[in-house]
Order: C-alpha cells, then sequence, then structure tokens
C-alpha cells in the first residue's frame, strides 16, 4: 500500500500553506522539493521535522516508506 505523489503534496500543503511542493516518487521512495517562508530561520533538522509532522499520518500507517527532504526558503532557491 503506498501514497501518491499528489497526496503527499496536498498533506504538506495543509501543513505548509504558503508552500511551494513537488513531490516524485515511485510508489515507495519520495523525493520532496519544498519552498516556504516558514522555514526562515530554522537549521535543517527543523524543516525536516516540520514536514515530518504533515506527514506522519501517512508515515506510521506505512502508506510512505522512504523520502528525501529538500526544504528551503524562497531567498535560498533564488
Amino acid at each position: 500500500m503506498s501514497i501518491s505523489n499528489e497526496a503527499v503534496e496536498q498533506m504538506i500543503r495543509a501543513s505548509i500553506p504558503d508552500a511551494q511542493v513537488n513531490v516524485t516518487g515511485d510508489g515507495y521512495k519520495y523525493e520532496a522539493d519544498i519552498t516556504s517562508n516558514a522555514f526562515e530561520g530554522m537549521m535543517t533538522l527543523k524543516r525536516h521535522q516540520l514536514v515530518y509532522a504533515a506527514l506522519n499520518e501517512a508515515i506510521t500507517s506505512g502508506q510512505l516508506h522512504a523520502l528525501t527532504i529538500r526544504a528551503r526558503t524562497p531567498a535560498e532557491t533564488a
């Protein structure tokens, strides 16, 4: 049982409303590129914790297995 890339994107956007999110994956391994002002002033670990919190339900249910996160502020993507 896996989760769609779109569902992962929606879960992240629900928790981080201003986020620009792009998720790719094959049903087992996923990669999430997330850009948000919410990450301003946060260390990488805190940024990842924010994303994992948004996806906690999918992770604990076993729908989401492996996730690579790239979490940046808009200034860091320029």
